[in-house]
C-alpha cells in the first residue's frame, strides 16, 4: 500500500458553512507526516473524517484502502484536547482499551505508563496536561494501529512536556513502524519528528513533499527590484515582496541558481511554511502565490 489516506473533492458542510471544501490530497503510507496550516484550513475536520467520527457531505475519502469507520482497530486517534475520562484511573483506561480493542498490546501499554511515570491508581482528572497527553497517546498506540492520527496533541503543553511527548512519539514510530499524521502549528516540533510535510490552506494543498526535499529546493532570493514574470526553467515563485529598490522572493527551484545578482539563502521549514501560508492569503506588501509549476 502506497497511501495512508486519499481524499478527492472531500467536503464537509454544516448548513451553509464549509469546514472542509473540495479537498484533494494523497498522504503516503510509512511516513511521519506533518499537517500544517492556519486556523480554519480544515485540518481537524480532515482528521475527524479520516477516523470516521464525521461523515463527508461530498467527495471521497479512503483510509488504508477503505472507507473510514469509527472505532476501527487499524486507526488510532488523539484529538486536540487529548481527551481522557476524568473520573477513571490510569489503570481503568488501560482496562477499557483492552476491552474495546482486540489487538490491544498490554505489554506496550504498561511499558509506556512506566516510562512516563504515570501512577496506575491516579485518576485522569488529577493528571497534568502533559500526563493526560501521554495517557491518550498510550491508549491510541496500544491498539497497534496501522495509522495514528494526532490533532494538535502538544498545543497546550509546556516545552518540557512537549519534548517528552514527541520523544515518546519517536520511540513508538521506531518500534512499530506505523504511519503517523500529526497536525500542529508548531513547525519546529514537526521538523523534529516528521519526514513528510503537507501545507493546507483553505482546504487546498499548497505544497506537499518529503522534508529533506523541501529544504533542499526552497530558497530566498534578495536583489535589485525586477520583474518576476520569468524566473527561468525549473523555478516556481512561492512568495514575493518588493520595496522601491529591492525584491525578495521565495522560490522552489530544481535548477541551480547561479545568477550573481541574487543573494541566495536557504530556508528552514518554518520559513517555507510561512511563505506558502502568507503567499496564499496575500498578507504583506505585494505578496502573491504563484503556486507550483
Amino acid at each position: 500500500m502506497t497511501s495512508a489516506l486519499i481524499a478527492d473533492g472531500l467536503t464537509k458542510r454544516y448548513g451553509r458553512r464549509s469546514a472542509l471544501k473540495d479537498c484533494t490530497l494523497d498522504i503516503p503510507a510509512g511516513h511521519v507526516v506533518g499537517l500544517v496550516g492556519p486556523n480554519g484550513a480544515g485540518k481537524s475536520t480532515l482528521l475527524q473524517l479520516a477516523c470516521g467520527l464525521l461523515d463527508p457531505t461530498a467527495g471521497r475519502i479512503e483510509v488504508l484502502g477503505a472507507r473510514p469507520v469509527s472505532g476501527s482497530p487499524q486507526v488510532g486517534f488523539v484529538a486536540q484536547d487529548t481527551p481522557v475520562y476524568a473520573g477513571l484511573t490510569v489503570a481503568d483506561h488501560l482496562r477499557m482499551g483492552a476491552h474495546l480493542n482486540p489487538s490491544w498490546d498490554a505489554a506496550l501499554a504498561k511499558r509506556r505508563i512506566d516510562q512516563v511515570g504515570l501512577d496506575p491508581a491516579q485518576k485522569a482528572g488529577k493528571l497534568s496536561g502533559g500526563q493526560r497527553a501521554q495517557l491518550a497517546l498510550t491508549v491510541a498506540a496500544a491498539k497497534r494501529p496501522n495509522l495514528l492520527l494526532l490533532d494538535e496533541p502538544v498545543a497546550a503543553l509546556d516545552p518540557l512536556a512537549r519534548r517528552n511527548f514527541l520523544q515518546g512519539l519517536m520511540e513508538l514510530t521506531a518500534e512499530q513502524g506505523m504511519s503517523i499524521v500529526m497536525s500542529s502549528h508548531l513547525v519546529a516540533d514537526l521538523e523534529r519528528v516528521c519526514d513528510h510535510l503537507i501545507v493546507l490552506v483553505a482546504s487546498r494543498v499548497r505544497v506537499a513533499g518529503d522534508v529533506d526535499d523541501l529544504l533542499a529546493t526552497h530558497h530566498r532570493l534578495v536583489g535589485r527590484r525586477r520583474d518576476t514574470a520569468d524566473l527561468g526553467a525549473g523555478r516556481a515563485l512561492v512568495e514575493q515582496s518588493h520595496t522601491e529598490v529591492q525584491s525578495t522572493l521565495v522560490v522552489r527551484s530544481t535548477a541551480p541558481i547561479v545568477d550573481p545578482s541574487w543573494q541566495v539563502d536557504r530556508l528552514d521549514l518554518e520559513d517555507i511554511v510561512l511563505a506558502y501560508m502568507s503567499g496564499a492569503t496575500g498578507d504583506g506588501p505585494d505578496r502573491v502565490l504563484e503556486g507550483q509549476r
